[in-house]
């Protein structure tokens, strides 16, 4: 055999300075050393640990937050070992590096980044336990069982047997209560976890959350931004998904991930035990009582609580139709009637689109400012770099794109999104001042950080636009904007104005409050007071009160309450963060010790 010589990569600048970090970090958190890590940081840095190290979704900045996360965690969590995933890349002064990493309990994935030397921002994100993998790729199951036996049970009859007895001859670990995206995204988490879970829900039908809202309903946001866990959507499914759609997906997935899923089931008590850490949750399920003994419970009822229903004077004398529009049917009943919508949000815009085009009269109330993105900059802008066709095609597959979002610490997130905004604003700038010569009043955040950061920081106050601006602009939407309603009359709504509107229904798209609202109806209003307000980051800007806390409040991770978790938010979110939670769950329930660091003070009731 004739010698061969194997060419080796030859490491850049980058990988050795990356590389050089790593030895000198790895060989201090193995010795304990927690000073010494912290000095790799730099001083203005940013370690954001998605369950890794804190069992908990917790950022720490700087070098003396980094030190006290480390005091507290390492000597649960080490030996840890964190080695390169892929060769580095570098621009201007920062050098991004995807890791991988070992800890006692698990193993995980990262994303470095390097500035003068030293971490700007660090993220950990665990991805599995030891000795409590998901059975997949090498590890996946038979399925058929090969050979003869008597007495063998089918994949069917075992499938049977289990929806039979769990929740009544044995109990399920962890009870989600809410079937939409969420809960079933979770759901199928803990599936593959062996977690023994029920997902309930009203409706008659997984998806019916989706199909029995206004037909006009779509996903604002484009596919690649959307795929659940384990099964993304078809090559050739539409960038944006009908209501209808998207309902039929999610049974399909349910059926095909084998939720144990309780439609016709609603929650009507609910308390906890102290003495046996475990949940008394009485359920009707389909006219049947059933009292259910879970030891954690999930509110996967969205990103939001119940309906915010103004209280203005009058409302009780009106002759008309008014309703919340959570619970607006669409538009077919309301042709040639005379509708007034209060609210300018995504919701109000579609609802009086939708009317318009059944020959409605319809009036869009405006009391405060909102941002509008027209849905093809933000996709082309806004989100084309991580999720989109050119994406995929340029390497950036939907984890990753969920990874380099996430690595971006909120504390500094706004920073890259006001020149995105920037950018959108001098594209649209025609589209904008048509608006405002309309009358409609726009914003683009009080920071000018645009969409994203108002979503996550008040989950309001934003309309991505798909085609019911064009209406405001032309007046076939007419617009009263800036006024507050002084009451609602006999016939109408009078404004402050003096202006009266004569209508026949009245929506009011003025959206949700805080999630704990379903803790205080389904346990108490004391337990929804020791939870505090979820959702936010405490920025101090309108609607999100500060202190600033770093993460969304009591989202995905340990509360005040003991074995009580909140968890939703959009596609994306219940995709990426249904991982931790999911991982979380399964380690209460298998003994392993979860000390969690930095758990969630309460600053705000609602």
């Amino acid at each position: 055999m004739n010698d061969m010589t194997i060419n080796k990569p030859i490491a850049t600048a980058s990988q050795k300075a990356v590389e050089a970090w790593l030895d000198r970090f790895n060989r201090a958190l193995n010795a304990g050393d927690t000073e010494a890590a912290a000095c790799l940081f730099a001083p203005v840095s940013f370690w954001r640990d998605l369950v890794a190290f804190t069992w908990n979704i917790k950022t720490v900045e700087n070098p003396d937050g980094v030190h006290d996360m480390l005091d507290a965690t390492l000597d649960n969590v080490r030996p840890v070992t964190f080695t390169l995933a892929e060769p580095p890349t570098e621009s201007g002064d920062v050098i991004e590096a995807w890791l991988i990493f070992e800890t006692r309990l698990g193993r995980g994935e990262g994303l470095l980044r390097l500035r003068e030397g030293k971490a700007w921002t660090l993220l950990t994100t665990l991805a599995e336990l030891k000795g409590h993998e998901e059975p997949k790729g090498f590890r996946r199951p038979m399925g058929a069982e090969h050979g003869v036996r008597r007495g063998r049970q089918s994949w069917q009859e075992k499938r049977d047997e289990e929806t039979r007895k769990l929740g009544y001859e044995t109990q399920p670990y962890v009870l989600v209560v809410g079937g939409g995206q969420g809960g079933i995204a979770l759901g199928a988490r803990l599936r593959q976890l062996g977690v023994p879970t029920i997902v309930i829900d009203k409706h008659d039908r997984p998806g019916d959350q989706w199909r029995k809202r206004y037909k006009s309903l779509c996903l604002h946001d484009p596919v690649w931004y959307d795929h659940l866990p384990y099964i993304d959507f078809p090559a050739n499914w539409p960038v944006f998904s009908p209501k209808d759609k998207i309902g039929d997906w999610l049974e399909m997935y349910t059926e095909v991930m084998e939720i144990n899923y309780w439609t016709k089931t609603t929650a009507k008590s609910t308390a906890f035990d102290e003495q046996s850490g475990t949940w008394r949750v009485v359920v009707d399920r389909d006219g049947a009582e059933i009292e259910l003994r879970p030891t954690q419970l999930v509110l996967a009822t969205g990103m939001s609580g119940k309906p915010n229903i103004p209280q203005f004077k009058g409302m009780n004398r009106f002759r008309g139709e008014q309703h919340h529009s959570s619970q607006h049917p669409g538009p077919d009943a309301y042709v040639g009637k005379r509708v007034v919508v209060i609210g300018s949000n995504n919701s109000a815009h579609d609802i009086c689109a939708a009317l318009w085009e059944h020959d409605a009269d319809v009036t869009m109330v405006q009391r405060s400012s909102t941002h509008i993105v027209r849905s093809e900059s933000l996709m082309e802008v806004g989100l084309g770099d991580l999720y989109s066709e050119r994406a995929v095609a340029n390497g950036v597959t939907t984890r990753k794109a969920d990874m380099i979002f996430a690595s971006l610490p909120y504390r500094i997130l706004h920073e890259f999104q006001i020149p995105v905004y920037a950018k959108i604003r001098e594209r649209d700038a025609d589209f904008y001042a048509a608006l405002e010569k309309a009358g409609f009043l726009l914003d683009f955040g009080t920071d000018d950080s645009g969409l994203f950061m108002k979503y996550l920081r008040r989950g309001s106050g934003y309309y991505i636009d798909v085609g019911a601006c064009d209406l405001v602009i032309d007046g076939s939407i007419k617009l009263k904007s800036g006024v507050e309603i002084d009451e609602i009359t006999e016939t109408g709504v009078k404004l402050a104005d003096g202006d009266e509107l004569p209508v026949d229904l009245i929506v009011y798209a003025t959206g949700y409050g805080s999630m704990n609202g379903w803790a205080a109806n389904l346990i108490s209003k004391d337990v929804a007071d020791k939870v505090g307000k979820v959702w936010g980051l405490g920025s101090g800007t309108p609607k999100d009160p500060g202190p600033w806390e770093g993460e969304e409040r009591n989202m995905w991770k340990p509360t005040q309450q003991e074995n009580l978790w909140f968890h939703g938010g959009n596609l994306h979110q219940s995709r990426h963060y249904s991982l931790y939670l999911a991982l979380q769950l399964k380690a209460r329930q298998v003994g392993i010790p979860t000390p969690v660091y930095g758990l969630q003070e309460v600053h705000h009731l609602s």
